[in-house]
């Protein structure tokens, strides 16, 4: 079976409405994460001679991603809900999707806050921003 392209993956923010409304991120580059994890809490007994573990909570970890900053993109800078710059100085934790371009078009939908914008502009180079999402509750993976 051949890997599956990455190229096409899609980032949406929703807008918090009752009947919500998600939008695609503009200029989006790189993404990492979701990266899941499993807790555990050391319950060795005096009984054991080996460690032994119980598995304690589930983590989704971060979204990273880069973007082709444009502050008149509305998903980038706006004083909006809907917008990476509003969900952050407003502490929204916003709603959001990951649409993977396999064939059977996955998603990957979680609440996160926007907790890092890092704006970078290279004297050669164009103007970029750094994204990270903090996920926060459960994860929904639709195939």
């Amino acid at each position: 079976m051949p890997a599956i392209g990455s190229h096409g993956t899609l980032l949406k923010i929703g807008n918090g409405a009752q009947t919500e409304v998600f939008t695609t991120i503009g200029m989006v580059g790189d993404i990492s994460g979701p990266s899941f994890e499993l807790g555990t809490e050391e319950a060795t007994s005096h009984d054991s001679a080996w460690r032994e573990y119980v598995p304690t909570l589930l983590s989704a970890g971060e979204v990273t991603f880069d973007i082709f900053f444009d502050p008149a993109n509305v998903t980038h800078f706006s004083t909006a809900r809907g917008s990476l710059y509003y969900a952050q100085r407003n502490k929204v934790k916003n709603n959001f999707k990951l649409v993977l371009p396999d064939p059977g078009a996955m998603e990957i939908a979680f609440g996160a806050y926007v907790t890092g914008l890092e704006l970078k502009a290279d004297v050669e180079g164009v103007l970029t921003m750094s994204v990270t999402l903090q996920i926060s509750g459960a994860v929904t993976i639709t195939p």
